[in-house]
């Protein structure tokens, strides 16, 4: 009786320090959702955060949970998953979370999760542990998610470009004003669809490793849905400040319509991989889509520097936090 307590306890601890990670994940890339909207006087931040965080929650209602089964079961072997290898996928993802929110560097929550799974189980089973298929897509669309924000923010820039090339700038820029509430609220239902199903993967990933919950169930608890789809909306609600100028007008100065261009093609590659069960990263995608804005006007529009630093951040993701995750797999298999 006293071990299955003793159980019960550890998984609510991680569940816990699971819904800790997607709170953070809203928090870290709040920026990811809200910069446009903010950088372009549109909305004030606080209107803006609550919009994203509304739609975040919307998302619960839209998308099927072909993300969280991915995660949940097509990252890693189901029979190497136990307690320690997800303490140490949360701990490596929470870390590198902070460390570039500390520094204002828009990196991926989403790879830094898919880092700690891989570097949990790695220190503990080895690369053979690793479900080949779900860590190729993953890491497919580490490249083609921004490539897709790109060509997708490009395009829309020509196609609007051209509808109002009769339209003097003034006109222009109150019509998109009121778009742009519709693109950043999409963008905000692709953030939530996507990175709430991740930390939903994590959990079921859990309750099946303990016995709470079987590998052969088609969805997770609700109680988990819930939750975790709760857990990001709260985080996005706070706002992670320090990102929302870099990505809102370091990399290009956005008025309305480009705003509008960028969050409408950043939203439909979200959808997209969302449907296919892919999970991306938010930040990637709407860096993508901003640089295609911009570069679409003209190359020096863009400053490359600023951009060039953020993909060193993205390269950096997964070893980083799959390292910490391994550090953090070890001190929890030697002390419990």
């Amino acid at each position: 009786m006293a071990s299955v307590q003793i159980a019960l306890w550890v998984v609510v601890v991680l569940v816990v320090l699971a819904l800790v990670f997607d709170f953070l994940n809203g928090f870290h890339d709040a920026a990811n959702a809200i910069a446009t909207v903010v950088s372009t006087g549109v909305l004030r931040p606080s209107q803006a955060v609550v919009i994203a965080a509304i739609f975040n929650f919307v998302a619960v209602f839209v998308f099927h949970l072909s993300v969280a089964a991915t995660v949940g079961k097509g990252i890693a072997d189901p029979n190497v998953v136990d307690v320690h290898v997800v303490f140490g996928a949360l701990i490596g993802a929470i870390c590198w979370n902070l460390i570039t929110w500390y520094y204002g560097i828009p990196s991926s929550s989403s790879h830094a999760l898919i880092g700690g799974i891989v570097g949990a189980v790695i220190a503990k089973a080895g690369t053979g542990s690793l479900e080949s298929s779900g860590i190729a897509k993953t890491v497919l669309f580490i490249f083609l998610s921004p490539l897709l924000g790109f060509l997708l923010g490009s395009l829309m820039t020509v196609v609007v470009a051209w509808a109002f090339r009769h339209s003097t700038p003034a006109r222009v820029d109150r019509w998109f004003r009121r778009a742009q509430l519709f693109s950043a609220s999409a963008y905000s239902l692709g953030h939530g669809g996507n990175d709430a199903q991740k930390t939903i993967g994590i959990i079921w990933m859990l309750l099946i490793a303990t016995g709470h919950a079987s590998a052969q169930d088609a969805d997770p608890p609700l109680w988990v849905i819930g939750c975790c789809y709760t857990a990001i909306a709260a985080g996005t609600m706070f706002g992670g400040w320090r990102i929302v100028k870099t990505m809102g007008q370091k990399i290009t100065k956005l008025k309305p319509v480009g705003g509008f261009c960028a969050e409408t093609g950043g939203s439909l590659t979200l959808f997209l991989a969302t449907l296919l069960g892919i999970p991306v990263s938010t930040t990637h995608t709407i860096t993508g889509a901003i640089v295609g804005v911009g570069a679409t006007r003209r190359a020096s529009a863009v400053r490359w520097g600023v951009a060039g630093d953020i993909v060193w951040a993205w390269i950096f993701t997964i070893p980083a936090s799959a390292f910490v995750a391994a550090v953090a797999w070890w001190v929890s298999w030697r002390l419990f």
